[in-house]
């Protein structure tokens, strides 16, 4: 049995990135048997990607950010894995109505299946992920 397809993209911590980070996942989503995720699952990129980027830009941190997307089994869930080095967690809070950030984690906890931060790894930071799909 062929392994499904999964997509990796490392890029610099930068917002013109977030374009090409989507358009990796909807590829990804548009070719496989379920093609029905890919506006959520490009919407929550666009949020754990735009939420790396500004954690790098916030602390100084010129490391990359790396991008993984792909299925945990075939073709039933999808797993978004968004990593950076910048030091600090994400906060799940609230946004008042006329904030114009702290929504992205928000949208990611209740838009997903299931979501998480891990800090484990060799290389530090932290990877925000998310999945999609049946459980």
């Amino acid at each position: 049995m062929e392994d499904p397809p999964r997509v990796s993209l490392t890029f610099p911590p930068h917002p013109v990135w977030v374009r090409a980070a989507r358009e990796a996942v909807r590829t990804l989503l548009v070719a496989s048997p379920r093609p029905e995720l890919a506006d959520s699952a490009v919407l929550l990129t666009s949020e754990a990607v735009t939420n790396a980027i500004n954690a790098c830009a916030d602390k100084g941190c010129t490391t990359p950010v790396t991008l993984h997307a792909g299925w945990t089994d075939p073709h039933r869930r999808l797993r978004v894995l968004v990593h950076d080095q910048a030091p600090g967690l994400p906060a799940l809070r609230t946004a008042t109505p006329d904030e114009e950030h702290g929504r992205g984690m928000h949208l990611i906890s209740t838009g997903s299946a299931a979501w998480g931060i891990c800090t484990h790894g060799p290389s530090g930071g932290k990877a925000t992920w998310f999945e999609l799909g049946e459980h």
